[in-house]
């Protein structure tokens, strides 16, 4: 068998790579493109076994008709140094800019109409002055609880990410304790956290929470200016992705499952796969942590059924297809209404006339599975509530898109379930938003992973890891 190439199957005879280290990836979303384009770029030979018929695992577009669709809409901030690097890496960073500036319109939906709009936005000022002016002016919110917001961000900057005991309280409780109203909790704190962390304050673990708003809001002026891409996710995550890996030397491929991960007797890795197999000196899984679990060998983890705790949370995706134009602004936020966050993805679908709006629901445990007869019916009347330019139109299509499994809950002691890259079984490593990032599970989080199992692999094979290293020491 040829070292990063299969035996058996509609691929044998085909030529392979000899000489020098060799590594498969298995898993092709954002941490399985990462890790294999940072080990490629250290010389290491690599393959990448993706089980569907493309890349970019949960972000990712398909068609509909004309229309190009993603999944669901997904952004990132100006912190997000590791995404940012990934976009960079592939030659993306154009196709999916960065606000100039953190401008989020909140709409009320229950508000009297001169008061229906506010803003969270930020000035060039310092930390915590630069939202200062928009929590002052922000009008979902009176005066007192305002100054309570204010308040709870000091003590909230004061806080350690980095503290493992945050872990084991919850974020709403903590916000409980800081004088926070259910209203300020519902206009400003899970207008973010629910979007950022997939979970309401209640069940969210106050170190992700303290995390997120530490680093996105409290860490620099410009760390949650909003990034989005203006192409299809498929453009990024697949198509320029796989260039990026073709151009690198890496071995991709689609629709090829993996059955079983094993360590032969000379040290080296072999992976299974209905036709074949693959033997590498490593091997990173960069799979779901339930797959993940039943892939490891025995001993490669002390607690492997920890995997098996880690929960999972939903997102579900609502597009509506409107005859004409609705919405002017890129984007919206909601507030008084079952409506989170809702996108303008007209020109990124190829969609030639109307409009076409895509609302991402967060911590949807409530309505993952109801009909989508139901859901028209609650979410069309919602969006006339929100914005008049609806009223009238008509609708020329409504379609959902469910992710039952979007994310790993960040519920209070999930920190000590998730498990780092390195493995107890040398070269083999696990990569995945769901492991030890320090992160929610976000598209920074999966590059973060990629990073730090590519960057504990090379150290390991005795490679270079000069490229790495200013993004590895933030990632590890």
């Amino acid at each position: 068998m040829t070292d990063g190439t299969r035996s058996g199957g509609p691929d044998a005879g085909a030529p392979g790579l000899t000489g020098g280290a060799s590594a498969v990836v298995v898993g092709g979303g954002l941490a399985g493109i990462t890790a294999a384009l940072a080990l490629a770029d250290a010389g290491v030979r690599v393959t990448v076994l993706e089980g569907r018929p493309r890349l970019g695992g949960l972000a990712f577009s398909f068609q509909r008709g004309a229309l190009t669709v993603d999944n669901g809409q997904h952004v990132y901030l100006r912190c997000c140094s590791a995404y940012r690097w990934f976009l960079d890496r592939i030659d993306a960073t154009a196709l999916a800019p960065v606000q100039n500036r953190l401008d989020v319109p909140v709409l009320d939906a229950g508000a009297r109409p001169g008061r229906r709009l506010g803003r969270i936005g930020r000035t060039a000022l310092p930390v915590p002055l630069h939202l200062a002016m928009s929590l002052a002016t922000y009008p979902h919110l009176s005066l007192a609880e305002r100054a309570g917001v204010g308040r709870a961000a000091l003590a909230l900057k004061g806080l350690d990410p980095a503290d493992s005991a945050l872990d084991a309280q919850d974020f709403g409780s903590w916000l409980a304790r800081h004088g926070q109203s259910a209203r300020a909790v519902e206009a400003l704190w899970d207008l973010v956290g629910i979007a950022t962390l997939n979970a309401v304050a209640g069940d969210a673990s106050l170190q992700l929470a303290a995390m997120v708003f530490k680093t996105g809001l409290l860490s620099d002026p410009g760390a949650a200016d909003i990034g989005w891409a203006r192409v299809p996710l498929g453009e990024l995550h697949d198509r320029l992705a796989r260039k990026a890996l073709d151009s690198a030397g890496v071995r991709t491929e689609v629709r090829t499952r993996v059955s079983a991960v094993s360590r032969n007797a000379d040290g080296r890795w072999s992976v299974q796969l209905p036709g074949g197999s693959v033997d590498a000196d490593a091997v990173v899984l960069a799979v779901p942590q339930r797959e993940a679990h039943d892939l490891l060998p025995e001993g490669a983890l002390d607690e492997p059924g920890r995997l098996l705790e880690i929960g999972t949370a939903p997102i579900l995706n609502i597009h509506v297809v409107y005859d004409r134009k609705v919405l002017r602004r890129p984007f919206f936020a909601a507030i008084g209404s079952p409506v989170q966050w809702v996108f303008d993805r007209t020109e990124a679908s190829g969609l030639a006339d109307g409009q076409y709006l895509a609302l991402s629901q967060s911590a949807a445990q409530d309505e993952i599975d109801e009909p989508v007869a139901a859901l028209r019916a609650r979410y069309l009347p919602e969006l006339e509530r929100l914005l008049p330019g609806t009223r009238g139109a008509g609708v020329q299509d409504f379609f959902v898109t469910r992710e039952r499994t979007a994310t790993f809950a960040p519920a209070p002691g999930v920190g000590r379930l998730r498990p780092g890259a390195r493995t107890k079984a040398p070269g083999l490593y696990l990569a995945g938003a769901w492991t030890a990032t320090g992160w929610p599970a976000t598209m920074e989080s999966a590059v973060r992973s990629g990073v730090s199992a590519a960057g504990a692999a090379l150290g390991a094979l005795g490679r270079p890891r000069d490229h790495l290293l200013e993004l590895f020491e933030e990632a590890a």
